[in-house]
């Protein structure tokens, strides 16, 4: 048996035995409060220990076994609502990555309304994110799907931007919220003329549509130095926090005890 096989096996008994869990990565707007916190799957394997989702999400995909457990992500998500309302941060959204084939199932808008009714999440609380390249597989679907679903008070941002697709025809064709800059173009922003003449023109653009907008992957205070100066409404990276479980994250924001 080769190890993918084995990981196929063992990805249908992982949800049975508990073994996923989520981590979380903060966003922070320019005044450095957080807004956001980004939900990230991780498997608890009971022999390799933790596995980031870029070894088994394309197996999930692959078997089919995507669709229930972006189910439970965005059940966990609710849940995770309330804790962070219990931890002092109501205003702080969650969001939840979207793959392609969890955006275009048929039954993902029903899905999401049933749980926004059954766990009375209030608006702004959720948001769903999802990458251009997805947005971009059938851009009419998505206009559709991405209406219905902020039309139930939950919020979407387009991450990954800026990284070769019809970036500009996507932040006016697509109802959005906000726009998640790719790591790839903020890196060395502060160096990098192309990098930099890229961020200022999709920062333009976003706020020219009321979009909010996020720079993923920062890492450098430079980076950040130069993204609050142009204009940039938020940041997310290694820089500020690393994706972390849900009770480490708010003891790195403050709010739970060493």
């Amino acid at each position: 048996m080769t190890e993918r096989d084995d990981l196929v096996t063992r990805l249908g008994e992982a949800m049975d035995n508990g073994e996923f869990e989520m981590f979380f990565q903060p966003e922070f707007n320019a005044e450095g409060k957080p807004v956001a916190v980004e939900s990230l799957i991780r498997w608890r394997h009971p022999e390799r220990g933790l596995i980031p989702p870029v070894v088994f999400l394309a197996i999930c995909e692959d078997s089919g076994l995507i669709l229930p457990l972006g189910h439970w992500i965005l059940g966990e998500a609710c849940a995770y609502h309330f804790r962070l309302v219990e931890a002092g941060w109501p205003g702080v959204t969650v969001s939840v990555n979207m793959s392609t084939a969890q955006f275009e199932d048929p039954g993902m808008v029903d899905y999401l309304r049933k749980l926004v009714s059954e766990f009375a999440i209030p608006a702004g609380a959720l948001e769903l994110e999802m990458s251009e390249r997805t947005v971009m597989h059938n851009p009419n679907r998505s206009v559709e799907i991405l209406s219905a679903v902020r039309a139930l008070g939950v919020g979407v941002a387009i991450s990954e931007f800026g990284t070769g697709y019809s970036s500009m025809s996507t932040l006016h064709r697509v109802p959005a919220d906000k726009i998640k800059i790719d790591r790839s173009v903020v890196r060395g922003v502060h160096e990098d003329g192309n990098n930099a003449a890229i961020c200022r023109s999709i920062i333009s653009l976003a706020h020219g549509k009321d979009l909010v907008v996020i720079a993923e992957g920062v890492e450098l205070s430079e980076e950040h130095a130069w993204l609050r100066a142009n204009g940039c409404d938020g940041v997310q990276g290694y820089l500020f926090a690393r994706p972390a479980p849900f009770d480490d994250m708010l003891r790195g924001l403050g709010s739970l005890p060493a």
